[in-house]
């Protein structure tokens, strides 16, 4: 069969990549694939063997899919353990990902993820997985588009001084509420310039950045782009605010809920429906109510559905359902609402380019790729199957609202929700949900283990 223009646009781009790296004066690039929690696990190949390894892949310890965010291994995995004697996976490398990292002398890198002993997607790889989807949603006609916003705050700390005062009492670095304050941003001027500048020299460019409600909390709105390209801005965001933070003093936590007194910190997720052949956002409707077409209320309907059945992808830690309380700008139920910041999707219906839902139950400590997969997934499956919106919007306040379900109250309840849904089954395939329900299983039970700060506050005297 004859490649098409694209294909040929594709290669030449990479030919020229490679060619770019063989004649660079550098003489080793990074690589990075992503875990199960989203965390960024990499290292450096010589060049010669970057090279090799961009036409074949190379073998990365297959235990980045073996333990948790601590590198402590699983008891209760079955893909790999201490049963299996940890080999290597077969890391494939995506050239289309290539950037050089402003703050690290221009240092090469690139993106990768996991193909089996076959050749075919490693099921349990979250990139993988957001691939299929895309490929899904593609298959259908669709582009689905999608921008990630974050909430996070920063500390007067280092890994050091943290570890030093037990984890207590992090300084952040301002006091007081201050939400969108120009003050605050411009104390931290050139921390706040770094992140817009090398950000948008990384290739993750930032539509809007500006302080939150809380000490020292900052909110960055990352341009959109199509559902892979989102998710591959926001993992390397979350890591690259870290790096530049570092430089100046500053630790970023992107930790859900670290107080309990405060607002928890957002990973809302904006996403709309585009048709691949003429390039218009299927979302939209001239004159539909509120302007959405019934693609969109199918697609929105089958969010509504899922939402239950596929929360842990959305909420994965301990600390995500310390969020999810009322009062708190963070959804609980299973709501949508128009320009509403109380329901689970608000629909922001704008024009033709603009309409889109926001999904508001992801929260900063989300993995991007699980959480887009459940959110663009979720929508296909309403779309595919053609299912109506049956309940209204909400108005006012979706915490008082008695007519809709209450999102389970921990990571084991909704944990257990997704291992008995046919349709999260349906939607990612036996062999993800057992591997990612066992891994939130095994979250729970180190919790579950554990001696809390507030235990010792209630107990040590008294009882």
């Amino acid at each position: 069969m004859p490649k098409s223009k694209s294909q040929k646009q594709k290669e030449l781009s990479i030919a020229k990549i490679l060619k770019r790296i063989e004649n660079s004066p550098i003489q080793k690039v990074k690589v990075a694939v992503t875990d199960i929690d989203g965390v960024l696990r990499g290292k450096y190949l010589h060049k010669d063997k970057f090279l090799s390894a961009a036409k074949s892949g190379f073998g990365f310890c297959n235990v980045v899919f073996g333990w948790d965010s601590a590198d402590v291994c699983y008891d209760n995995g079955t893909y790999t353990g201490w049963h299996s004697g940890f080999p290597d996976a077969t890391a494939h490398i995506d050239l289309s990902t290539y950037r050089e990292i402003p703050w690290e002398n221009q240092q090469p890198f690139f993106l990768g993820d996991f193909i089996n002993d076959k050749g075919d997607d490693l099921e349990i790889c979250p990139r993988r997985l957001l691939k299929r989807i895309v490929a899904q949603a593609h298959k259908a006609g669709y582009q689905a588009n999608c921008g990630m916003e974050f909430e996070w705050f920063n500390f007067n700390e280092s890994p050091q001084s943290l570890a030093e005062k037990g984890y207590i009492k992090p300084e952040p670095i301002t006091p007081g509420m201050f939400g969108y304050s120009l003050l605050r941003s411009s104390q931290f001027q050139p921390f706040f310039t770094a992140l817009m500048d090398e950000m948008l020299a990384f290739d993750i460019p930032i539509e809007g950045l500006h302080t939150e409600t809380g000490p020292g909390v900052y909110e960055a709105a990352i341009l959109y782009s199509d559902a892979l390209t989102a998710a591959d801005r926001a993992v390397l965001f979350k890591t690259s605010a870290k790096q530049i933070g570092h430089r100046f003093g500053v630790m970023p936590s992107f930790m859900a809920k670290w107080n309990s007194q405060l607002p928890g910190c957002s990973g809302h997720t904006h996403l709309s429906l585009w048709n691949t052949a003429n390039s218009k956002n299927l979302f939209y409707s001239e004159k539909a109510p509120h302007n959405m077409s019934p693609l969109f209320k199918s697609f929105l309907a089958g969010g509504l559905k899922c939402l239950p059945e596929i929360l842990p992808m959305l909420a994965p830690t301990v600390n995500s359902y310390k969020r999810l309380v009322d009062g708190y700008w963070a959804p609980t139920k299973v709501s949508w609402g128009l320009d509403n910041r109380t329901v689970a999707f608000r629909v922001i219906a704008g024009g033709a380019k603009s309409t889109r839902v926001e999904a508001r139950v992801p929260g900063s400590d989300v993995n991007p790729y699980l959480a887009i997969a459940a959110t663009v997934a979720s929508g296909l499956y309403g779309v595919k199957n053609n299912l109506e919106l049956k309940t209204k919007p909400v108005t006012g306040s979706a915490y008082l609202n008695k007519d809709a379900a209450r999102l389970p109250r921990n990571l084991y309840d909704s944990t257990m929700k997704m291992s008995d849904s046919k349709l999260a089954r349906e939607l990612f395939g036996d062999m993800f949900v057992d591997h990612f329900v066992k891994t939130r299983l095994w979250e729970w039970r180190q919790f579950q283990d554990s001696v809390t700060n507030w235990e010792l506050q209630r107990y040590f005297e008294i009882i």
